[in-house]
């Protein structure tokens, strides 16, 4: 005889929160029950930490924090009918709180699941606030058995998904907050399709979606299957709601003492045909593209800026920063400044000028000669008899940090920096200049990423003119300089990079790789003396394993090679 089956309909809501903004968190987690319940959903999940958004860091360590965040549950719930909710919130017994997830049905908190696995690697710090939980517990629901964990919990094969198919549970609802990188939604997805098989469950996974100072969630939530099959996915990069019709089957096991009821018989709902859905799969780099946008978009709009203002210097790096800005943003909240000295190239004006006209932006050019000539003429007595060197070249790029700073002041424009990771890793950018500003958003993207996402972007349409793409890059600081002339070639000092600062290898792995080791020794040294730079520069968009900031954790002084 067959099992007999329950006809679950479940709701996904992928929402892009703000940290601390609790009452407009609360908002649209009620629009979003609305909507499943339009949809005729029986279930509907947000994502870990959705009431107070993630993470909140520090402000967990404040008392009104946490009871904001409860009392904002405990009113949410009320407001809950005839579907059972999903959630991320705080929790607190006693003096310790927990990352936690609250079911929610009529009115009331059923029961709330606290997460066992805390992680505290990369940008992740949970064990400083939250106490691990301990019960892996179900929850049953007319005669079927639904798991709820959080996260981390789902990246462990002895962990929580197995222990809750012990109890029974044929459904496993996680919710997530798993930021982005390029290539984690593969390994994600395998993670998430292993667990699904080896334990023969339905699982629905919920991810966070929008940008966090220098984090950005991808969503592309999903809802797997007992044999590891993709059944549902949602958007990339963008709020969705994701609906799916699951058989899941009824008491797979005898109940277990821990199991909460939450209802002993669904409620006959009107439950609307699903019309086909089509998602995007991006390739690599629009992908990453993608994350740039929402980062970028986030940042600036969540800390209450309309417009940005970005140096144009007719090189690749800038011109990818005013895209992504207009892109972001909107060409009317965009604006490019030239700022010209004598060691600007006619060709750099027309370029900088073309990428403003192409993308539909203003375009203001404010010359820095004269005060570039001011300062030379007052540090001429102090500099006597020291020939002119990276001190002179430099003041260019902090007149320039200035001006644009200024500007920012006047009018409320967000300065937005345009130094890529290659640059930031040695050291290849001016402190107090092209490093001033207040988001960067090409920190974590290297020089040969910069030149494909240009080429990308002028796929969908023709921004970026070829002149800036073909170019040696040049920062124009002195006559006839080049950056080969300070670094290696970009592809080859891209590679190192990647080895140093992402897989922590050695002097001795690096040149074992292949790489000249008088060329290894130069990089590996200006990495190691820019740490000072890097740690005053702005926040940056995570994009790659391993970013300078919460990833990368370096003393400033330090002495180790």
């Amino acid at each position: 005889m067959k099992a007999r089956k329950n006809s679950v309909r479940l709701a996904i809501a992928q929402i892009n929160p703000t940290v601390g903004d609790m009452g407009s968190n609360c908002k649209k987690i009620a629009e979003f029950i609305l909507k499943a319940q339009g949809l005729g959903a029986d279930i509907i999940s947000f994502p870990e930490l959705a009431i107070t958004g993630y993470p909140p860091e520090d402000l967990l360590l404040k008392a009104n924090f946490v009871d904001d965040n409860m009392a904002v549950l405990k009113k949410m719930a009320k407001a809950v009918n005839d579907i059972v909710v999903v959630v991320g919130f705080v929790d607190r017994i006693k003096s310790d709180i927990y990352n936690a997830a609250a079911v929610i049905y009529k009115g009331e908190v059923k029961g709330v699941y606290h997460k066992i696995f805390l992680p505290n690697y990369g940008v992740f710090d949970e064990k400083r606030y939250f106490k691990a939980g301990s019960s892996a517990r179900v929850f049953r629901l007319d005669e079927s058995v639904f798991g709820v964990n959080i996260c981390e919990d789902i990246w462990h094969r002895s962990g929580p998904v197995a222990e809750q198919a012990k109890k029974g549970a044929s459904l496993i609802i996680n919710i997530s907050s798993s930021p982005y990188c390029a290539g984690r939604i593969k390994e994600r997805e395998e993670t998430i399709r292993a667990q699904a098989r080896t334990n023969g469950v339905y699982i629905s996974y919920t991810n966070l979606v929008g940008g966090q100072d220098e984090l950005v969630f991808d969503g592309q939530s999903m809802v797997v299957d007992g044999a590891g099959k993709i059944i549902a996915r949602a958007e990339a990069f963008r709020e969705d709601i994701l609906i799916a019709d699951l058989d899941v089957p009824a008491g797979r096991s005898k109940p277990v003492k821990d199991a909460v009821t939450i209802a002993k018989e669904l409620p006959k709902k009107n439950k609307p045909h699903l019309p086909r859905r089509e998602v995007r799969v991006l390739d690599p780099v629009p992908e990453i593209y993608e994350a740039l946008l929402v980062g970028l978009k986030d940042y600036v709009t969540k800390n209450d800026f309309q417009r940005a203002v970005v140096g144009l210097s007719g090189g690749v790096d800038s011109a990818l920063v005013a895209t992504l800005a207009a892109d972001a943003l909107g060409k009317n909240n965009t604006i490019g400044v030239f700022m010209p000295t004598r060691y600007s190239s006619e060709q750099s004006e027309i370029d900088a000028k073309a990428v403003a006209a192409n993308l539909g932006i203003k375009f203001i050019t404010i010359s820095i000669e004269q005060i570039f000539k001011l300062f030379l003429m007052s540090l001429e007595p102090k500099f006597e008899g020291h020939g002119r060197d990276t001190a002179e070249e430099n003041l260019q790029a902090r007149i320039r940090g200035n001006t644009l700073m200024a500007l920012s002041n006047k009018f409320g424009w967000m300065v937005l920096t345009t130094g890529n990771k290659s640059e930031m890793s040695t050291g290849y950018a001016t402190l107090y200049g092209d490093m001033a500003g207040g988001f960067a958003v090409i920190k974590d993207v290297y020089k040969t990423m910069v030149y494909k996402l240009a080429k990308y972007r002028n796929s969908i349409n023709k921004v970026i003119p070829d002149s800036i793409i073909e170019k040696e890059p040049t920062a124009e600081l002195k006559p006839n300089q080049r950056d080969i002339d300070t670094l290696p070639p970009y592809d080859i000092l891209d590679d190192i990079l990647k080895l140093y600062v992402e897989k922590d290898k050695g002097l001795s792995e690096i040149i074992g790789a292949g790489f000249d080791k008088d060329t290894v020794i130069k990089v590996l040294e200006m990495v190691d003396k820019s740490e000072y730079k890097r740690r005053q520069s702005p926040p940056g968009i995570k994009i790659t394993p391993k970013a300078f900031g919460k990833d990368r954790r370096m003393p400033i002084t330090n002495k180790y090679k």
